[in-house]
């Protein structure tokens, strides 16, 4: 049985008809222009972009300049209405975007102090500057200072009411008037404090911390801050990666240890004994007493 070849011509009729669409006659021999071309670039370009503000600023920054590209090509062909409607809506509802993003970008501006406190804790962890921001308006935006010899806390007295970093100048922390260890930069002044109570809790300082020179820092008050953690979960979770990291980085640079009355030495700066009462800690020595290297003799 042959079969009859496909009169193509005849079922072209056909279509024409039954949509009243022209049809294509023949291929173009020849390429788009290059505007159409530099167009599909521009939106291939776009679509590699990041997240957060600046991937959002480059992902639509792109997008606006491919579809208005694609409205120029658009406008040069009559018979494209409907490419030209839909890439001039497109290209209007990115430069939308752009102007939005831009702006929110603006209004997340940062003092220098926040800004290098940003920088320097909390941008290597992948926190964005919308999440900082509202960091920064839980604290207010404040920055407090602390004069030469001046105390932060008091042993045994100051209450364990905020969490505060330091952004300049240098804390000497001592315990009975012995010397522990010194606060940095952008280091916690009480993150050991912190960690040891539950948000229940209340407590003092079972350590000094003063002023080796004028310092600045900024605070958070307790209250406060865990307001912002019920409502934000993820900044609960940075807040606990930086403070535990902060109080690791202090017991490593523990050189000089207490020593009690019989040469014994325990760290007073772990949490569980940082606020415990000085006749407790007296008991609980006895689990922590370390063998004492004598000299040998000859």
């Amino acid at each position: 049985m042959d079969l009859e070849p496909l009169d193509l011509e005849a079922l072209n009729f056909t279509v024409e008809a039954a949509t009243g669409q022209p049809l294509c006659e023949a291929w173009r021999e020849s390429a788009e222009g290059s505007v159409f071309h530099l167009a599909n670039i521009l939106l291939f370009l776009g679509f590699m972009g990041g997240s957060g503000f600046y991937g959002l600023l480059y992902l639509f920054t792109f997008l606006t300049l491919g579809f208005f590209c694609s409205t120029l090509w658009a406008w040069g062909d009559p018979c494209t209405t409907d490419s030209f409607l839909w890439s001039f809506a497109l290209f209007g509802v990115c430069l939308g975007q752009v102007l939005h993003v831009s702006y929110r970008l603006r209004s997340v501006s940062l003092s220098e102090d926040f800004q290098e406190l940003y920088n320097c804790m909390f941008k290597k962890l992948g926190v964005s500057l919308t999440h900082f921001g509202k960091i920064v308006t839980c604290c207010e935006g404040d920055i407090h200072t602390l004069e030469r010899d001046q105390c932060f806390a008091v042993e045994g007295k100051t209450a364990i009411d905020k969490l505060s970093v330091l952004l300049s100048g240098r804390v000497c922390v001592t315990v009975n008037g012995e010397f522990l260890h010194y606060i940095y930069p952008f280091q916690f002044l009480d993150s050991p404090e912190w960690d040891s109570l539950r948000p229940s809790e209340e407590g003092v300082f079972q350590v000094t911390l003063r002023a080796d020179n004028p310092c600045r820092y900024v605070v958070w008050r307790r209250k406060k801050l865990y307001l912002l953690f019920a409502k934000h979960r993820y900044i609960a979770k940075i807040f606990a990666l930086v403070v535990r990291n902060d109080i690791t980085d202090k017991l490593y640079s523990l050189n000089d240890k207490a020593f009690d009355c019989s040469g014994h030495r325990y760290d007073l700066r772990l949490p569980s004994y940082c606020h415990m009462p000085g006749t407790e800690l007296e008991k609980a020595d006895v689990f922590l007493q370390v063998p004492v290297q004598r000299p040998k003799t000859a």
